[in-house]
């Protein structure tokens, strides 16, 4: 398995996949990872993810949690948007983490090389073409080009995707017209107080993002059009009275600095063949919300399982028929979404600056005061509520549950077990909650697919479960099937229609 590019999306790929069994070859055509980023949350979805490849809690304790969000106007404080624990009982990361992209990416590649696998530095992915069975791919290094088959190729090499051009996919969509600067910096004054802090003017935006290093923040603001003419000559000097005036940062030194310009486009086809594309060379979008990390690591996860799934059994191959509908019509949802909240940001219409100033600081704190909305809220910005219900492998409903909803998290009430360590196995299995018929015992016993069986009480049915119903969870933690009968008929039925078994490589490898 050739994957192009060393970024999170590629990394987190790689690393699924090497757990699954499954020999990876990861190449970058830098001499060394990024240094500097922009991407900065780190997304509840993205943190369970995490914590089926056992490294949440590392994370977890090298970022930031961010306690509120702090709205200023023209200069003076406005609003604070608590929150801590926004996501209290929906998963064991009710919060929102800041850490950055750098450093992220640095973690994961420790992680891959414990596991044995090396990012190629310095190697570019010159041509590929599919032959029968698999890819052949050159891949240009210093020492000069090599051309290896390899079963199947991932694109996770950004928006300027060389796999995507040899592919010929179409990336529409268009550049917003406003410059935006990125700066790392050490600095003092009321918003260094651990908190975001983001100011909404008539013309400008601006926001301050805490770091893990007391002192230490990201700024990120919008450039003037007066300024942004000369962009290429642009120094932190000249844009920063912004974030000294209207928030009272004094920043102290500023470790690096640049600018760079959104788009919103994605790709027509996220799949050709054997080929992928996954991450940036799949979709960019505005930053709002920091959905952009996440959703490329949301991509890699949905591949992953399945690459391993077909990689094992040849049979399992259609599963991979799933992950272009399944991503796509999720990355079209979010760049319309983010589209549209990022023109109301930054335009400069009467209309959108009267909401801007004065609607969204009064309505935005009143409306997350209400726990239906802040629950919303955090499942749209955390990516819990991603669904894939209209995917050709969802089926069935069972309680308030559909096939292709993510399975809830649940805390039982005795003994503090969840039912997500479950999930750390990375492979099929059953769920049932209460108890589990003969006949699905039987059936678990003979397709070698775990059977959990978890205790009923209030924390269970208030998640949306239903008592005795049997619920087939996907390796990546959705629901394949619902069914409220809770027997083994629909189980066998939907495992042999699709040639499923589990995805255990214990001493076996497949590239």
């Amino acid at each position: 398995m050739l994957i192009v590019g060393a970024g999170p999306t590629g990394l987190v790929l790689a690393l699924w996949l090497t757990k699954c069994g499954v020999r990876v070859r990861i190449i970058d055509k830098l001499a060394a990872s990024g240094t500097t980023s922009r991407a900065l949350a780190v997304q509840g979805r993205t943190l369970e993810f995490y914590r089926q490849m056992g490294f949440a809690h590392a994370v977890v304790d090298r970022s930031h949690k961010v306690p509120a969000v702090n709205l200023w106007v023209k200069a003076k404080p406005a609003a604070r948007i608590p929150l801590e624990n926004l996501g209290q009982s929906l998963t064991p990361f009710p919060f929102p983490v800041i850490f950055p992209q750098d450093e992220h990416e640095a973690l994961l590649i420790k992680r891959l090389s414990t596991l044995g696998i090396e990012v190629e530095r310095l190697a570019e992915l010159a041509d590929f073409e599919e032959h029968g069975s698999g890819i052949r791919a050159t891949v240009r290094k210093e020492a000069g080009e090599d051309t290896s088959s390899y079963a199947y190729l991932a694109g996770c090499d950004g928006a300027r995707s060389r796999v995507r051009e040899v592919l010929g996919v179409k990336f529409p969509g268009g550049t917003y017209d406003h410059l935006f600067y990125v700066a790392d910096v050490e600095a003092a004054g009321s918003p260094m107080n651990g908190e975001v802090h983001v100011d909404l003017d008539d013309t400008d935006f601006l926001a301050v993002f805490p770091l893990q290093q007391g002192g230490r923040a990201r700024l990120i603001g919008s450039i003037r059009d007066d300024a942004a003419k000369d962009h290429e000559h642009l120094q932190f000097a000249d844009v920063r009275g912004r974030a000294m005036q209207n928030l009272k940062v004094q920043v102290n030194t500023v470790n690096w600095f640049s600018t760079y310009r959104v788009h919103h486009r994605v790709a027509l086809q996220f799949r050709k063949g054997r080929a992928f594309l996954l991450g940036d060379a799949a979709h960019i979008h505005s930053p709002v919300g920091g959905q952009g990390m996440n959703t490329g690591i949301g991509d890699a996860v949905n591949l992953a399982w399945k690459l391993a799934a077909s990689l094992k059994e040849p049979f399992s191959a259609s599963l991979l028929d799933s992950y272009e509908p399944e991503r796509i019509a999720f990355a079209r949802r979010l760049v319309a979404t983010t589209d549209r909240a990022f023109t109301a940001v930054i335009s400069s219409s009467a209309f959108a600056r009267f909401v801007r100033t004065r609607v969204i600081p009064v309505l935005a704190p009143a409306l997350l005061r209400l726990p239906a909305l802040r629950r919303l809220a955090f499942r749209t910005v955390s990516q819990i509520g991603v669904n894939y219900r209209d995917s050709p492998l969802s089926r069935g409903e069972a309680g308030k549950l559909r096939g292709g909803d993510r399975l809830p998290w649940v805390k039982f009430d005795q003994g503090g077990e969840d039912n997500f360590a479950a999930l750390t196995s990375m492979d099929w299995q059953i769920h049932v909650y209460g108890g589990a018929a003969a006949d699905l015992r039987a059936l678990a016993d003979s397709r070698r697919i775990p059977l959990r069986v978890f205790p009923w009480d209030a924390a269970t049915e208030k998640a949306g479960l239903l008592h005795s119903a049997v619920y087939l969870i996907r390796p990546d933690g959705y629901i394949g099937l619902a069914d409220a009968a809770g027997g083994a008929s629909a189980v066998s039925g939907y495992l042999s229609e699709k040639n499923l078994r589990p995805i255990n490589y214990q001493g076996d490898e497949y590239e």
